[in-house]
Protein backbone atom coordinates (compact mmCIF):
# COMPACT_ATOMS: atom_id res chain seq x y z
CA UNK A 1 0.00 0.00 0.00
CA UNK A 2 1.28 3.30 -0.84
CA UNK A 3 1.88 5.80 1.90
CA UNK A 4 -0.54 8.10 0.09
CA UNK A 5 -3.50 6.17 0.84
CA UNK A 6 -2.89 5.39 4.04
CA UNK A 7 -2.66 9.18 4.60
CA UNK A 8 -6.04 9.81 4.32
CA UNK A 9 -7.26 6.41 6.91
CA UNK A 10 -7.42 8.18 10.40
CA UNK A 11 -7.79 6.57 13.83
CA UNK A 12 -9.94 7.63 16.77
CA UNK A 13 -8.83 4.94 19.67
CA UNK A 14 -8.70 4.86 23.71
CA UNK A 15 -10.42 3.35 26.50
CA UNK A 16 -13.81 2.34 26.15
CA UNK A 17 -16.34 5.09 27.72
CA UNK A 18 -14.52 7.96 26.29
CA UNK A 19 -16.93 9.11 23.69
CA UNK A 20 -15.52 8.05 20.35
CA UNK A 21 -18.22 6.12 19.19
CA UNK A 22 -20.55 9.16 19.90
CA UNK A 23 -17.74 11.65 18.59
CA UNK A 24 -17.71 9.23 15.36
CA UNK A 25 -21.44 9.04 14.88
CA UNK A 26 -21.24 13.03 14.44
CA UNK A 27 -18.40 13.02 12.42
CA UNK A 28 -20.47 10.78 10.02
CA UNK A 29 -23.01 13.33 10.56
CA UNK A 30 -21.21 16.11 9.24
CA UNK A 31 -20.07 13.74 5.66
CA UNK A 32 -17.25 11.63 7.11
CA UNK A 33 -16.92 8.01 6.26
CA UNK A 34 -16.45 6.18 9.65
CA UNK A 35 -15.46 2.37 10.12
CA UNK A 36 -17.68 0.72 12.81
CA UNK A 37 -15.35 -0.51 15.71
CA UNK A 38 -14.67 -4.24 16.15
CA UNK A 39 -15.37 -4.75 19.46
CA UNK A 40 -18.89 -3.87 19.92
CA UNK A 41 -19.67 -5.65 16.85
CA UNK A 42 -17.91 -9.52 17.99
CA UNK A 43 -19.54 -9.03 21.26
CA UNK A 44 -22.89 -8.86 19.87
CA UNK A 45 -21.77 -11.24 17.30
CA UNK A 46 -20.56 -14.01 19.57
CA UNK A 47 -23.29 -13.50 22.42
CA UNK A 48 -25.87 -13.80 19.62
CA UNK A 49 -24.31 -17.08 18.91
CA UNK A 50 -24.05 -18.19 22.17
CA UNK A 51 -19.90 -18.13 21.73
CA UNK A 52 -17.37 -17.24 24.62
CA UNK A 53 -14.66 -15.62 22.16
CA UNK A 54 -15.51 -12.20 24.59
CA UNK A 55 -13.31 -10.32 26.25
CA UNK A 56 -14.37 -12.09 29.64
CA UNK A 57 -14.25 -15.28 28.03
CA UNK A 58 -11.27 -16.34 25.48
CA UNK A 59 -9.63 -13.72 25.17
CA UNK A 60 -7.34 -14.68 22.55
CA UNK A 61 -10.13 -15.75 20.51
CA UNK A 62 -11.64 -12.63 20.72
CA UNK A 63 -8.65 -11.09 19.40
CA UNK A 64 -8.40 -12.73 16.52
CA UNK A 65 -11.74 -11.98 15.54
CA UNK A 66 -10.88 -8.16 16.19
CA UNK A 67 -7.99 -8.27 13.77
CA UNK A 68 -9.68 -10.22 11.35
CA UNK A 69 -12.44 -7.24 11.54
CA UNK A 70 -10.26 -4.69 11.23
CA UNK A 71 -8.05 -5.78 8.67
CA UNK A 72 -11.41 -6.01 6.84
CA UNK A 73 -12.40 -2.60 7.95
CA UNK A 74 -8.91 -1.30 6.42
CA UNK A 75 -8.90 -2.93 3.29
CA UNK A 76 -12.64 -1.43 2.46
CA UNK A 77 -11.52 1.79 3.62
CA UNK A 78 -8.65 1.84 0.64
CA UNK A 79 -12.04 1.03 -1.80
CA UNK A 80 -13.33 4.79 -0.52
CA UNK A 81 -12.50 7.77 -1.31
CA UNK A 82 -11.74 10.79 0.71
CA UNK A 83 -10.76 10.81 4.49
CA UNK A 84 -12.27 7.55 6.20
CA UNK A 85 -12.38 7.67 10.05
CA UNK A 86 -12.10 4.67 12.15
CA UNK A 87 -13.31 3.63 15.75
CA UNK A 88 -9.94 1.52 16.86
CA UNK A 89 -7.85 0.16 14.60
CA UNK A 90 -5.16 -2.63 13.85
CA UNK A 91 -2.73 -1.39 16.85
CA UNK A 92 -5.78 -1.64 19.07
CA UNK A 93 -5.75 -5.39 18.50
CA UNK A 94 -2.15 -5.40 20.15
CA UNK A 95 -2.74 -2.94 23.14
CA UNK A 96 -5.78 -5.26 23.73
CA UNK A 97 -3.78 -8.42 24.12
CA UNK A 98 -0.54 -6.16 26.29
CA UNK A 99 -3.68 -4.97 28.67
CA UNK A 100 -4.73 -8.76 29.11
CA UNK A 101 -0.76 -9.53 30.02
CA UNK A 102 -1.57 -12.04 26.56
CA UNK A 103 1.79 -12.30 24.41
CA UNK A 104 1.29 -10.41 20.76
CA UNK A 105 1.66 -12.64 18.13
CA UNK A 106 4.16 -11.78 15.58
CA UNK A 107 0.95 -11.80 12.78
CA UNK A 108 -0.66 -8.98 15.14
CA UNK A 109 2.51 -7.05 15.20
CA UNK A 110 3.13 -7.48 11.25
CA UNK A 111 -0.44 -6.41 10.64
CA UNK A 112 -0.10 -3.74 12.63
CA UNK A 113 2.97 -2.39 11.15
CA UNK A 114 2.00 -3.23 7.79
CA UNK A 115 -1.29 -2.28 7.03
CA UNK A 116 -1.26 1.86 8.35
CA UNK A 117 -3.37 4.34 8.70
CA UNK A 118 -2.21 8.59 8.90
CA UNK A 119 0.70 9.37 11.57
CA UNK A 120 -1.51 11.30 14.04
CA UNK A 121 -4.27 9.19 15.71
CA UNK A 122 -6.42 10.63 18.14
CA UNK A 123 -6.48 9.00 21.38
CA UNK A 124 -9.68 9.74 23.85
CA UNK A 125 -9.02 10.35 27.21
CA UNK A 126 -10.40 8.08 30.06
CA UNK A 127 -13.14 11.04 31.18
CA UNK A 128 -14.76 9.49 34.46
CA UNK A 129 -17.48 11.81 33.56
CA UNK A 130 -19.25 10.18 30.54
CA UNK A 131 -18.12 6.53 31.65
CA UNK A 132 -21.04 4.02 31.92
CA UNK A 133 -21.61 0.24 31.83
CA UNK A 134 -23.65 -1.40 29.51
CA UNK A 135 -23.91 -4.76 28.73
CA UNK A 136 -21.01 -4.50 25.85
CA UNK A 137 -18.46 -2.50 28.20
CA UNK A 138 -18.06 -4.37 31.38
CA UNK A 139 -14.63 -3.36 31.59
CA UNK A 140 -13.96 -1.00 35.19
CA UNK A 141 -12.97 2.23 35.09
CA UNK A 142 -9.86 1.50 36.31
CA UNK A 143 -9.37 -0.88 33.20
CA UNK A 144 -11.02 2.27 31.10
CA UNK A 145 -8.08 4.29 32.22
CA UNK A 146 -5.07 1.96 31.88
CA UNK A 147 -6.78 1.51 28.47
CA UNK A 148 -6.27 4.62 27.02
CA UNK A 149 -2.39 3.92 28.92
CA UNK A 150 -1.65 1.24 27.19
CA UNK A 151 -3.13 2.42 23.65
CA UNK A 152 -1.30 5.89 23.78
CA UNK A 153 1.80 3.56 24.06
CA UNK A 154 0.62 1.13 21.39
CA UNK A 155 0.34 3.16 19.33
CA UNK A 156 3.53 5.20 19.94
CA UNK A 157 5.36 2.07 19.95
CA UNK A 158 4.17 1.44 15.97
CA UNK A 159 5.29 4.88 15.03
CA UNK A 160 2.03 6.90 15.44
CA UNK A 161 1.94 10.81 16.89
CA UNK A 162 -0.57 10.17 19.61
CA UNK A 163 -3.11 13.18 19.85
CA UNK A 164 -5.28 13.59 22.63
CA UNK A 165 -8.88 14.70 22.20
CA UNK A 166 -10.19 17.10 24.54
CA UNK A 167 -12.14 16.51 27.23
CA UNK A 168 -15.30 18.88 25.80
CA UNK A 169 -18.37 18.97 24.53
CA UNK A 170 -19.42 16.98 21.27
CA UNK A 171 -19.56 20.12 19.18
CA UNK A 172 -16.26 21.09 20.31
CA UNK A 173 -14.70 17.45 19.65
CA UNK A 174 -16.19 17.56 16.33
CA UNK A 175 -14.68 21.13 15.48
CA UNK A 176 -11.32 19.63 17.16
CA UNK A 177 -11.00 16.56 14.78
CA UNK A 178 -12.02 18.56 11.78
CA UNK A 179 -9.71 21.50 12.49
CA UNK A 180 -7.10 19.13 13.21
CA UNK A 181 -7.98 17.21 9.58
CA UNK A 182 -7.75 20.26 7.85
CA UNK A 183 -4.54 21.23 8.82
CA UNK A 184 -3.32 18.06 7.76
Amino acid sequence: MSSCQSERLYVISGGPGSGKTTLLDALAETGFTVMDEAGRGIIRQQQAIGSDALPWGDRTRFAELMLSWELRSHALALRKSGVVLFDRGIPDVAGYLDLSGLAVPAAVARAATDFRYNKTVFIAPHWPGIYVNDAERRQSPDEARRTHAVMWKTYAAFGYEPVELPRAGLAERVSFVTNSLRAA
